[in-house]
């Protein structure tokens, strides 16, 4: 009994020396007191980092292992790596903890193998609804140069950024200034020279001006700017979302179908109008209703959607021009209440004349959208178009049936009956025999009876000038010479003459030619 407390004794000395022993030799090992959770097991991306007596500065660690692995990757941008952070707790009487510092160092080799991506620093360029990615600011000096160069071919123009002041945030605005200007701003300034160039000034303006001659126009470029608002701003964006210059350039300049309002003006043609505006005849029918096909008539002032090539980035630029040429003058019009606005007269043939001029032209991308003379010499007047017009707004027409089917059509067709027209001059409604027919207009009755072809018909004389027929009738009720209201009833429907069924035929005809009705119905 005596020997087993001598051992038990020595056993505990032993203990106690080993473990002051490791105390010094082990410094990791620490001694815990009953305090709950202890002893922490790290672990980042489901990985072990280490083991720390406290959570306490397990943000700061990450912290300092997210900046060295950001420096040992050696890049400048913005880098997402996963970080998910887990920590398990245990209470321990004793057990051996790790150095932060290595911590800190396992931390920074998992996060380097997690980078998910990096973001780069680059710069957005919007143009309306268009936003294109640069990687450096030198890159989107290149792509507004590029869109501006078709038109500066003389280098005169130089682009620049500007903060927009408007905007809270830092936005960028692109700016287009005359190269010497850009480069006098670069320069330090001259006190003498801005002394003397004051002078200039207030001597200009004391100074009379004298009449410019041709030889003091520059003819040639003399101010551009861009017609939409281009706002820069900086970003941080992946690899695959920037943009190389070329394809930048491609996005913003490409010509796209933009639709836009043309005024019809005198003289013009739907043919003229298609051919002028390279746009397909075909296509300008399908995008106005007011268009049934290419014999539609227009009158001036009406409006009609065409489609243009027009880029996402326009450019406006101005050219002074000093050139010869024939000239039209204006065509003058004398008004004649009496008439109505369908009747006009040529009072006098034009001519063209000849003229020196210097103009300022000022165009939208390669299309002119304005012309002001600034000096011209004559060499030959011109002498104007002047043209009698009615100032009276004509008539409507009325369908001359309630009801009834359309049965034929205007124009080109295939003969219903032997002796029939193939060229059909009015529209068929298929009715009943004793349908009311009443005048599509006022006027006067000019043919109450038979009629070769058309079997009973009527035809009324309009004041405006135009004639309607009503033919294939059962019955006329009224006589030549008698003078009708607008709706009146006139006739009865039939299906006399050449004639496939009960049917009433209706024309219009102006100056002797027979018109599509459907037109000018209201």
């Amino acid at each position: 009994m005596h020997l087993y407390r001598k051992i038990k004794l020595c056993y505990i000395e032993a203990a106690a020396i080993a473990l002051a022993v490791c105390a010094l030799l082990f410094p990791s090992i620490r001694l815990f007191k009953h305090t709950g959770d202890n002893f922490f097991t790290v672990r980042l991306n489901g990985v072990e980092v280490g083991n720390l007596s406290s959570t306490e500065n397990l943000d700061d660690l990450l912290v300092r292992a997210r900046r060295q692995a950001v420096r040992e990757i050696g890049s400048d941008e913005l880098v997402f790596m996963d970080t998910e952070l887990q920590t398990e707790g245990r209470e321990k009487l004793w057990a051996v903890v790790d150095d932060e510092d290595e911590v800190v160092r396992r931390m920074a080799d998992v996060m380097k193998r997690s980078t998910r991506e990096t973001l780069h620093r680059s710069y957005t360029v919007k143009v309306n609804e268009t936003a294109v990615n640069l990687d450096s600011y030198d890159a989107v000096l290149d792509l507004l140069g590029q869109a501006l160069s078709p038109y500066d071919t003389q280098n005169q123009y130089m682009v620049g950024l500007e903060l927009d002041s408007d905007r809270e945030i830092n936005v960028l605005e692109a700016v287009i200034l005359p190269r010497e200007e850009a480069l006098a701003v670069e320069e330090e300034f001259d006190t003498s020279a801005g002394v003397e160039a004051k002078m200039e000034d207030m001597f200009a303006a004391v100074e009379p001006e004298v009449e410019k001659g041709f030889e003091d126009y520059t003819a040639g470029l003399t101010g551009i700017e861009y017609a939409e608002k281009i706002e820069v701003v900086e970003a941080y964006l992946l690899e695959e979302e920037l943009h190389t210059v070329e394809e930048a350039v491609n996005l913003v300049t490409k010509e796209q179908e933009t639709q836009i309002i043309y005024k019809v003006v005198s003289g013009d043609t739907l043919s003229q109008i298609s051919l002028t505006n390279n746009i397909p005849m075909e296509e300008l029918i399908a995008i106005n209703d007011a268009l049934e096909d290419e014999n539609t008539m227009i009158r001036v002032d009406q409006e009609l959607v065409i489609t243009v090539p027009e880029p996402e980035l326009s450019i406006l630029w101005k050219e002074e021009q000093v050139y010869t040429e024939d000239y039209e003058a204006e065509v003058q019009y004398v008004p004649n209440d009496d008439w109505y606005t369908t009747q006009r007269v040529t009072l006098q043939e034009p001519s063209a004349g000849r003229r020196k001029v210097a103009a300022m032209v000022e165009y939208k991308n390669s299309q002119e959208v304005g012309r002001e003379i600034l000096k011209e010499q004559i060499y030959a007047e011109a002498v104007p178009k002047i043209i009698e017009r009615g100032t009276k707004i004509p008539p409507t027409y009325i369908k001359p049936i309630s009801g009834g089917r359309l049965s034929s059509g205007f124009g080109a067709r295939s003969a219903p009956t032997k002796g029939a027209s193939t060229n059909h001059k009015g529209v068929d409604w298929a009715t009943p025999i004793g349908t009311s027919v009443v005048a599509s207009n006022a006027g006067t009755v000019v043919h109450a009876g038979w009629a070769s072809g058309y079997g009973y018909a009527v035809y009324i004389n309009h004041a405006d000038g135009r004639q309607t027929r009503y033919g294939h009738l059962s019955k006329v009720l009224v006589k030549t010479g008698q003078t009708v209201a607008q709706g009146e009833r006139i006739a009865l429907s039939g299906n006399t003459g050449r004639s496939t069924g009960p049917h009433v035929h209706f024309e219009i005809r102006i100056n002797g030619s027979a018109v599509n009705p459907l037109k000018y119905l209201n």
